[in-house]
């Protein structure tokens, strides 16, 4: 069904408008989301032409392989505008340009802002659109934000009134792109779809939950950013425990909007806020050093563009977190993330406990086995999608020895390749005026009460870094953390480079 609406992209000739927002505009547009009825005014401060900006959307569609003429009639519909985001006066001019698109593409007053630039900005912008008459009284009104939203609680409370005095809380889009994600949106699927997990799915049956979002790369041309933002921040504030909430949350009532929200919320309410000694039990930080992994070599970080010699800054992270309700009591949800890690890669490992009596304890006494494997369920979000679960089967042969047997499902790359791109379903489900996969300012606020705690724990300590070498995952403290409770990472791909000696 097509849609129209004038989207006004602050930050348009950025690094993420071009990556992203175009190409998934442009799919949109492929499937008739857009035709006809739709406009685009990026705006910056470079002192871009209409014709100039169009051919910088055609570049950023080319993979996508459209027509000559598809590539003409979908540019055409964008529009540039040289903007300060200080200057009153080009806010008159954007008016001036929203009113003229909206009567020459018919588009009802429907207007979606995204804001695709730094978060100290975004009141000033919010304020501006009021005061200068570009908001419409005849259609919607709609607020796109990227992360980080705010810096810590405090800020981020601040930035909020601000969007609040001038944008419903309905109207606010916060964009947490995994929340797009495929296997994120398949992780309820997955549950409330098969009884045979959502009735397992407490502590009676689960021993502890993995979540781990590793990367391969290190800050690459980022690392200004990072040396504000840490992983910390980057990562767990928002898509982790966006993640955690995901799945600890209770069966909602409907799939809505609202009733997703309020059991997400529930669960990140009930996630055990730590003092600064048990911030120190729980969770570790690492910085990467130089290393080398199946014979290529990786700088420090304290070595990459824009990062101090001396950086304390953490590039990993590992916790646990506990959940205090009945559900989930006494269940560790284990995360980790990490730059430079030994492979690209975000999956989630629900292991399970094991059988209270082991039957076959005597046939692995004679094998030399000490415990039956455990079955773990495992949901593997990037690069590859799809979910495995392992399960203890016969070994072939004399006698009833289990061995570990693997039910296993993956997307194949045709379906991958052709699935909706998170940042395309996103920018669908804001035209819809639909929710469901943003995050909530309830969601924002607990999930920033939480990390400031470790945040201001690690802050009266100086850590020892580096502590981790390149191509590895993560520091021994990681894996020390879980061998407290007599648990292990179920996901160790270093192990594959050590055995065949290409990785120390």
């Amino acid at each position: 069904m097509e849609q129209a609406a004038l989207f006004t992209i602050f930050g348009g000739t950025g690094d993420l408008a071009k990556r992203k927002l175009y190409p998934s505009l442009f799919r949109l547009y492929k499937k008739g989301s857009l035709a006809k009825h739709f406009a685009v005014i990026g705006t910056a401060r470079r002192p871009w032409s209409d014709d100039h900006y169009r051919e910088i959307v055609r570049d950023t569609i080319k993979d996508l392989h459209p027509t000559k003429e598809e590539a003409e009639e979908f540019s055409n519909h964008f529009y540039y505008l040289s903007h300060n985001v200080n200057d009153t006066k080009h806010y008159d001019q954007l008016k001036e340009l929203s009113d003229r698109l909206d009567e020459e593409y018919q588009l009802e007053g429907n207007r979606l802002f995204y804001l695709a630039m730094a978060p100290q900005f975004f009141g000033t912008i919010v304020n501006h659109l009021k005061s200068q008459g570009i908001l419409t009284e005849t259609g919607y009104n709609r607020l796109v934000i990227e992360k980080p939203f705010g810096f810590d609680y405090d800020s981020a409370d601040e930035l909020n009134e601000q969007i609040r005095n001038v944008f419903p809380e309905e109207a606010i889009f916060r964009i947490d792109h995994y929340l797009g994600k495929e296997m994120i949106q398949n992780i309820s699927v997955i549950r409330f779809a098969n009884n045979i997990f959502e009735s397992l799915w407490n502590n009676r049956y689960i021993e502890n939950i993995q979540i781990t979002f590793s990367e391969a790369l290190g800050v690459e041309d980022r690392g200004g950013y990072y040396e504000n933002s840490g992983a910390l921040k980057d990562m767990v504030q928002n898509h982790i425990l966006q993640v955690v909430s995901l799945l600890a949350m209770e069966v909602p009532t409907s799939f809505s909007n609202k009733s997703l929200r309020e059991e997400k919320v529930k669960v990140l309410q009930a996630i055990r806020r730590y003092d600064e000694e048990e911030v120190a039990q729980n969770f570790v930080r690492g910085q990467y050093a130089a290393g080398k992994l199946d014979d290529k070599e990786f700088a420090a970080y304290r070595d990459e563009p824009n990062v101090a010699e001396d950086s304390t800054m953490e590039t990993f992270v590992a916790g646990k977190f506990m959940i205090d309700n009945f559900r989930w009591a006494d269940v560790p949800f284990y995360i980790r993330t990490g730059k430079r890690m030994t492979e690209k890669g975000t999956r989630i490992n629900i292991v399970f406990k094991q059988v209270p009596v082991n039957v076959f304890n005597f046939e692995q006494e004679e094998t030399g086995g000490k415990e039956l494997p455990q079955n773990i369920l495992t949901i593997y979000i990037q690069p590859t999608e799809g979910f495995s679960l392992s399960l203890n089967g016969k070994q072939i042969g004399q006698g009833f020895n289990p061995e570990p047997v693997k039910l296993d499902f993956r997307q194949s790359e045709e379906v991958t390749g052709n699935s909706p791109e998170a940042y395309e379903k996103l920018l669908l489900d804001a035209l819809n005026g639909d929710g469901t996969n943003f995050s909530h300012w309830d969601e924002v606020a607990n999930s920033w009460e939480i990390v400031d705690r470790i945040r201001k724990a690690w802050d009266q300590t100086t850590p020892e870094f580096p502590n981790y070498a390149a191509g590895t995952m993560g520091p021994d403290c990681a894996f020390e953390l879980l061998a407290k409770n007599d648990h292990e990472w179920a996901w160790q791909p270093d192990q594959w480079y050590r055995e065949r000696g290409k990785l120390d």
